[in-house]
């Protein structure tokens, strides 16, 4: 009778012992490591990237305090170099109005916790008083952290044809 209160007991314990060994661990030399779900950590990348044409979009500074580290280092379309704080300033710039402003075929490729995207922009805008049509190649590097993907570098290059735009 002693035997059949244990057989429950074992049950539960095999039942439950999975998901007591099953956290992940971080090292990579741990031999219970398991890789992060890439296609999903690059999904995460894609929608930051949509997300940063529609802060531009707005004008809205919001985003880019969230998600731009403190240290971001970039390169604007007419060579501007730049920190956070100057991009914020440039993306609430009250001399441009959008109308339009996508992200369009968005690449991410991922090294460890590292993801490099890049992106074409495509905007409709009036600034300084003229209505111009843009179109730049957009790359920016993200560092995975506690708190999750953060931009810490990003270049804009223009497509022509050229015209002023103010990122």
């Amino acid at each position: 009778m002693h035997k059949l209160k244990l057989v429950p007991l074992l049950a539960l314990t095999l039942f439950f012992a999975p998901t007591l060994s099953s956290q992940n661990p971080s090292d990579p030399n741990d031999p219970n490591y398991v890789p992060p779900d890439q296609e999903m950590q690059r999904q995460e990348v894609v929608n930051l990237e949509r997300e940063t044409a529609r802060a531009i979009l707005l004008n809205n500074g919001t985003f880019f305090r969230r998600v731009y580290s403190e240290d971001f280092a970039g390169t604007l379309s007419h060579g501007q170099t730049v920190d956070k704080n100057h991009l914020i300033n440039e993306v609430q710039n009250t001399e441009v109005r959008y109308q339009a402003f996508n992200a369009s075929d968005i690449k991410v490729r991922l090294f460890q916790e590292t993801a490099i995207a890049t992106c074409l922009w495509t905007s409709r805008a009036f600034f300084r008083g003229q209505q111009i049509e843009t179109q730049m190649r957009v790359m920016h590097v993200y560092i995975n952290g506690p708190r999750g993907w953060h931009v810490v570098a990003g270049q804009t290059t223009p497509l022509p044809p050229y015209t002023p735009h103010p990122l």
